[in-house]
């Protein structure tokens, strides 16, 4: 895919980057050889290849689900300006 510097001034003006003449003719050849490398990498055949999170086999870490108070519900409201019972208070919005 070739990019023209008319495509490169809107990217520019959409990243909010102001670009020089010169500026915006390397862009151009650099903007374009980045996409023809793309291009390159739809032709690989990746239908056999499972999707990974990682380049390495890591089997991830699990903890059971279950609902707690934290153990500390002190320490969690002790810094509110107004509390009751371990809850928040705060004013009325709607009438």
């Amino acid at each position: 895919m070739s990019i023209d510097q008319a495509t490169v001034r809107h990217i520019a003006r959409l990243a909010r980057i102001r670009v020089s003449d010169e500026e915006a003719r390397q862009f151009e050849g650099e903007l374009s050889s980045i996409l023809t490398w793309v291009e390159q990498l739809e032709a690989v055949d990746t239908n056999d290849v499972e999707p990974m999170t990682s380049v390495i086999e890591v089997d991830m870490k699990q903890r059971r689900d279950e609902v707690t108070d934290g153990g500390m519900p002190d320490k969690v409201v002790a810094n509110a300006p107004e509390r009751e019972n371990h809850f928040f208070l705060v004013p009325k919005v709607v009438e």
